[in-house]
């Protein structure tokens, strides 16, 4: 016998639901409310709430950044064996000391 559910379980039910653990029918006998309704539930819920999708334009974007970030990277390494190659070759500490200039 399927028995009303109060609107308080009906976000615990979805959730349940949108997860992937169960189906329909699954949580219709562990909750005791009727697959319909939950699918019902389901369906308002995800118009209510849809799934963001990402535009193309945020695809190229993410495309550059990743780019750019790889070639700053690089960048980096290489000015890093270069200092350190300097270092080695002068015997200088090259590297910019920070904090307060000791006397």
């Amino acid at each position: 016998m399927i028995r009303k559910k109060s609107v308080g379980n009906k976000s615990q039910i979805i959730s349940e639901y949108l997860s992937g653990d169960s189906t329909f029918l699954q949580l219709e006998h562990k909750h005791g409310v009727a697959a319909r309704t939950i699918q019902s539930w389901v369906r308002a819920f995800r118009l209510k709430n849809p799934v963001a999708t990402p535009s193309s334009d945020n695809v190229d974007d993410v495309k550059k950044l990743k780019r750019q970030l790889a070639d700053a990277q690089l960048k980096n390494e290489l000015l890093e064996e270069m200092l350190r190659l300097s270092e080695e070759q002068t015997g200088l500490d090259l590297r910019k000391k920070f904090g307060p200039r000791q006397s």
